[in-house]
């Protein structure tokens, strides 16, 4: 039987396709990461106390200025992981050892594909997360804006779809920039379980050479190693689902949010308009402006909700140690947080450049909304509540003619209309922005001192093409 040659053994053609899958389309994302990953071991290897040395201080040099042209090709699109190769990992040792012989072939000791893929995931995670923290937050912040302008803006409240109470736009829009404020605590909370350094764990077993865990973590601007071995590649794919279940929380409010605003734009209600340039046309119906970015995005909050429950199912039923199953768990992670960032980016200007009507809102405003307001005045007088309720149920059309801006107005408690704590808001944005400038600051000073180079620019050798800079 013909068989394929690879790195780590000659494997059947068909059992090399079927085992690969789609890894080398996701590890095309992993290319930076790998390539840090790998120059933080080598590091590593060049100081650890054996006679003779791994890696020689020369050697290190070299393996590290190799790294940084691959990940120079890399941006420039010329690249390559082939089937062979299998995964990413495979294709930078290949491309290493075809440079630098037995220098790039020494490469690999100590580790195994197990934490050298962990640690490939938590470093892009720990860019991805970072980026998307970003983009939250001026998400949240572009609501408050927008609702602040128009806090004394009324809006029929309604519950179960109905109108309900008196509002404003300020109170809705501030409901939505609140829901992100919380879900940036819980991606803040993530990123502080992600940032953990896995490597040296090698196949979950350790290995006997006198590794420096604690060297390698900070060299990749980890917080920390990953203590026990086993438990560090026992967060494959648990760690995906743990960030693919906090991204659902994000798409979750952009896609309630994106679901109002298809009905606010409702010729019926049309409280709001969309941008013209966010709105796409029909081939056959030439007055048509669809939303379908809003659609989208609450198409996509399905995919990403999906791949959570997936990623977790795939761990339901391990046993410990490494289990190729965990590979299926990378697309759906990278995938899941390249969606999650495309629909916080293209709500933020769409959310910038909507105007409201305020008489298509003012219309809105049924005697009915006037109701609850209107027993509790009545409670005021010394009415009990019940009778209070009993009373204005038989009685609603008396309650045309009121006033919605001033039924707004009177409800000053904290959180009500208003009664919204807008510095507050505000504060809970600059904490996330500021979370944000200090870790990145840290990550790119610490690979940047590891390569000895500018991070994320590293400036391309003579007659390269100028990095894309994908670093964080």
């Amino acid at each position: 039987m013909a068989t394929t040659k690879t790195t780590v053994g000659d494997i059947d053609p068909e059992v090399l396709r079927f085992t690969a899958g789609e890894d080398r389309t996701w590890d095309r994302e992993l290319v930076e990461a790998d390539c840090i990953g790998t120059a933080a071991h080598v590091v590593m290897l060049s100081r650890m106390d054996v006679d003779p040395p791994v890696i020689g201080t020369g050697e290190c040099d070299a393996v590290i200025e190799a790294l940084k042209d691959i990940i120079r090709a890399d941006r420039a699109g010329k690249f390559r992981i082939s089937e062979q190769d299998q995964d990413v990992h495979l294709a930078v040792e290949r491309r290493l050892t075809r440079e630098l012989g037995d220098t790039g072939r020494r490469v690999h000791t100590g580790r195994s594909r197990n934490d050298q893929s962990a640690v490939d995931l938590r470093l892009y995670t720990k860019r991805e997360l970072l980026e998307l923290l970003s983009e939250t937050a001026r998400l949240a912040g572009t609501l408050l804006d927008w609702g602040r302008e128009r806090r004394d803006v009324p809006m029929p409240g309604r519950t179960h779809m109905q109108p309900a109470m008196p509002s404003s736009l300020g109170l809705w829009a501030s409901a939505f920039a609140e829901g992100l404020l919380d879900d940036l605590d819980l991606l803040m909370h993530v990123y502080g379980t992600n940032d953990r350094c896995p490597l040296g764990a090698a196949a979950s077993y350790g290995v006997p050479l006198p590794l420096d865990r604690e060297l390698t973590s900070r060299l990749l601007g980890f917080s920390s190693p990953v203590h026990n071995v086993l438990h560090a590649n026992h967060t494959r794919g648990k760690l995906e689902s743990l960030v693919l279940a906090a991204l659902s929380q994000v798409m979750l409010t952009v896609s309630r949010l994106s679901q109002d605003l298809m009905l606010f734009t409702m010729p019926e209600l049309g409280y709001v308009q969309l941008p013209d340039d966010f709105c796409t046309g029909s081939s056959i119906m030439p007055q048509k402006r669809n939303p379908d970015v809003l659609e989208l995005v609450r198409a996509r909050t399905a995919g990403v909700l999906s791949a959570a429950g997936s990623a977790a199912e795939i761990m339901r039923g391990l046993p410990s140690g490494y289990n190729r199953d965990v590979q299926e768990s990378k697309g759906a992670l990278i995938k899941g947080l390249a969606d999650t960032r495309a629909c916080v980016r293209i709500l933020q200007p769409l959310i910038a450049g909507m105007r409201e009507d305020r008489d298509a809102l003012l219309r809105g405003f049924t005697p009915g909304i006037f109701a609850t307001d209107r027993a509790l005045e009545l409670v005021g007088e010394g009415v009990p509540f019940r009778e209070a309720y009993r009373r204005v149920r038989r009685e609603l059309r008396e309650l045309d003619g009121r006033d919605p801006e001033e039924a707004v107005k009177i409800k000053d408690h904290a959180g009500a209309p208003a009664g919204l704590d807008w510095k507050v808001y505000r504060k809970r944005v600059r904490a996330a922005e500021r979370f944000v400038r200090n870790h990145t600051t840290a990550f790119n000073d610490a690979v940047s001192d590891l390569l000895k180079a500018p991070w994320p620019e590293l400036a391309p050798q003579s007659g390269d093409r100028k990095g894309a800079g994908k670093g964080v």
